[in-house]
């Protein structure tokens, strides 16, 4: 659910406030740790407890937050039963658990204290829980205590009021106080000087539908001089997949409609989060790195190295980097091949099983995706990231017959992406793959880029849809 900048605001800070919460549950349970083994009849140990166990907690401290929001924990708050909150909180730590299990089981990581584990696994449910509860019934109180509740004017015409209130969410209208309704169609603006003043207004909603522009700016004016704010309706603005918001360039004031993630904290994260995994990567990939040189140099007469022209970010050109899997003049037999072998796929671009342009050891690199490895140097260099829609060659990009496709080119490129993950080869349409890739810039999370980096293990493991 789209929620505003103040909520966003308050769902940041109650992300702050758990995550510190996590490592509080740890540390309390550290400092019970010898006491609980003692009532358990348990010996002393020497172990070192949370230094052992750090690593975890720089995992679990910034990872809780944003699992517990994919389980929607932040939303609806005023109305979220026990239940509810109880389930979403199980199931966000349940998979915070795992991951940190399968992490000590394949990167043998040490395991820490088990007390530790258990105690800090139960407070940090007990303290988010708490947290969660304390602040449902004090949104419940301020609901029903009308003195409490922010006072709000409705300014428009009769039609546009009722339609106005009746789309708004149930939710948003519980922290409400509608203190009165001025019709823009039958006042003039100047009684509205008056109706702020009489009923202590703090913010004027201003759903003003046909009314004129004119009118509107006067009504803001009104607000203005009163030091109350005016919050305009823009559903004059119908949009489909843009998302307005204001923006200031330089004094002037700006109505922004952006169909591409917000500037946020989410994407610092996954700026960071890109180049340090891809550093990461390129070690412990290094053997490998050198098994694709040694064998291309020997299969295949000439470089190593690939690189093409792609579509980066809104179509901006930059060169990308793959492992040799072709002959060395693959580009220039490209129209010949498509003469005698035709297209397994249909609009622009080009895919073919069984290309005859691919040698031997280059067609194993491809089934292992050990040629996408290269490309880790574009995510350094930040003309790509781990995860978004595959850069296409620039010749076909030129070839889109459908503006809506170049929606695909508002994000930065990826190394995979959901088309990766769901077989790749597989898929033979275009629409289709297109449509894949505006739904992951549409619904965009971090979370959602770790899962489709966790569902592209398999994908290159089993070389599903590779070819």
């Amino acid at each position: 659910m789209p929620v505003g900048r103040k909520e966003a605001f308050s769902i940041q800070f109650l992300q702050l406030v758990d995550a510190g919460l996590v490592w509080f549950g740890f540390y309390l349970a550290n400092l019970l740790r010898d006491p609980v083994r003692d009532w358990l009849g348990e010996a002393p140990t020497d172990e070192a407890g949370l230094l052992s166990m750090a690593w975890m907690l720089y995992i679990a401290v910034p990872f809780t937050p944003l699992i517990l929001e994919f389980f929607r924990f932040y939303q609806r708050l005023r109305m979220k039963t026990l239940g509810q909150s109880v389930s979403q909180l199980f199931r966000a730590l349940l998979v915070m658990a795992l991951m940190l299990g399968l992490l000590v089981i394949f990167a043998k990581l040490p395991e820490g204290s088990r007390v530790v584990l258990g105690l800090g696994g139960l407070f940090v449910f007990l303290l988010i829980l708490g947290r969660d509860r304390m602040l449902t019934a004090h949104l419940r109180q301020r609901g029903v205590k009308e003195h409490l509740k922010e006072r709000v004017l409705i300014a428009a015409s009769r039609e546009d009021r009722d339609e106005f209130l009746a789309e708004l969410d149930p939710e948003i209208m519980e922290g409400l106080n509608v203190v009165g309704r001025f019709d823009l169609g039958e006042n003039q603006v100047e009684d509205l000087y008056d109706v702020l003043k009489e009923k202590s207004v703090e913010r004027v909603i201003i759903a003003a539908g046909e009314t004129g522009f004119s009118k509107v700016a006067e009504c803001v004016e009104a607000c203005e001089l009163q030091g109350i704010e005016a919050w305009v309706a823009a559903s004059f603005m119908r949009t489909q997949v843009a998302r307005p918001t204001f923006d200031m360039l330089g004094d002037k004031p700006m109505l922004v409609l952006r169909s591409t993630p917000d500037l946020s904290w989410e994407l610092a994260v996954k700026a960071v989060f890109d180049r340090v995994g891809a550093f990461l990567i390129i070690l412990l990939t290094l053997p490998l790195w050198v098994f694709a040189w040694v064998g291309i140099r020997i299969a295949s007469p000439g470089p190593a190295f690939y690189f093409q022209k792609r579509a980066g970010k809104y179509g901006r050109p930059f060169r990308m980097w793959k492992f040799r899997t072709m002959v060395p003049d693959a580009d220039k037999l490209l129209d010949k091949i498509k003469d005698e072998h035709g297209n397994q796929m249909d609009g622009p671009v080009f895919k073919l099983e069984n290309d005859p342009r691919i040698f031997k050891f280059g067609a194993i690199l491809r089934k292992l995706s050990i040629d996408e490895l290269p490309q880790l140097l574009n995510v350094l260099t930040g003309d790509m990231s781990l995860v978004g829609p595959r850069p296409l060659p620039l010749y076909e990009v030129e070839a889109f017959q459908k503006s809506g496709h170049r929606r695909r080119l508002s994000v930065k490129p990826g190394i995979t992406c959901e088309w990766q993950c769901a077989g790749r080869n597989r898929i033979s349409s275009f629409e289709k793959w297109v449509e894949m890739d505006l739904h992951y810039i549409d619904n965009w999370s971090l979370w959602l880029d770790i899962k489709l980096l966790l569902r592209t293990v398999p994908a290159v493991i089993f070389g599903w849809g590779a070819k």
